[in-house]
């Protein structure tokens, strides 16, 4: 176990993603100081329903893009790790932010093919739907979940859910389950939208012969 500095947000981070933040708290501005300083991480633990979660992701400092006169920055980090909250500080000694002693977990990256072939082919469909077919093409063949999580349609609950699960395997059940679910939806609205398009308009039907 270790201690690291946090800041809880109302999002869920993927190991892997990058996240721009825009910092303009007094006590986050100076946790930028002393990773700029000190080298040190900091964990970003969804908050939500009112408290802390117990899972969190680890982010790095890649840089600070622009220094504001107010003393507000913007950052650019990278998420490099999952971990578990084992006791929360509300002030780490001598410091204006939260803290936590953490537990590292491990990750477990190994995919089901079938499944991986599956969720390929669901989110392509739901890739079409909502106009994202560029953002499909540019997918890696070998993707995980974590890296189209964010664009899954999930809530920030199940996003914390995909977090909680500790395999790959477990996150894939998780997004087929989730796409299987809202892609029957997402297809009805579609054919209620063109549906409404055409109303009104000269239709070219073939009539039944009987």
């Amino acid at each position: 176990m270790r201690q690291l500095a946090l800041f809880p947000l109302n999002l869920v981070v993927f190991p892997g993603e990058k996240l721009n933040l825009h910092i303009f708290e007094p006590r986050y501005r100076q946790l930028v100081r002393d990773c700029l300083q000190d080298g040190i991480t900091f964990g970003v633990p969804p908050y939500l329903n009112g408290e802390v979660s117990e899972l969190g992701t680890e982010l790095r400092l890649l840089s600070v893009e622009k220094s504001y006169v107010s003393g507000e920055l913007d950052i650019r980090t990278k998420a490099v790790g999952l971990f578990r909250v084992e006791e929360f500080f509300r002030e780490l000694p001598g410091k204006p932010y939260a803290g936590a002693t953490v537990l590292d977990l491990p990750d477990n990256a190994t995919a089901d093919p079938v499944l991986h072939a599956q969720l390929r082919e669901l989110i392509e469909q739901l890739y079409s739907i909502l106009g994202l077919r560029r953002i499909f093409v540019e997918l890696a063949p070998d993707f995980r979940i974590y890296d189209v999580a964010h664009q899954l349609g999930m809530s920030t609950e199940q996003e914390y859910q995909l977090l909680a699960a500790p395999t790959e395997v477990a996150r894939q059940h998780l997004a087929l389950e989730h796409l299987e679910r809202i892609l029957p939806v997402l297809q009805e609205t579609e054919r209620l939208k063109e549906r409404v398009r055409l109303n009104g308009h000269f239709k070219n039907l073939t009539p039944p012969s009987f």
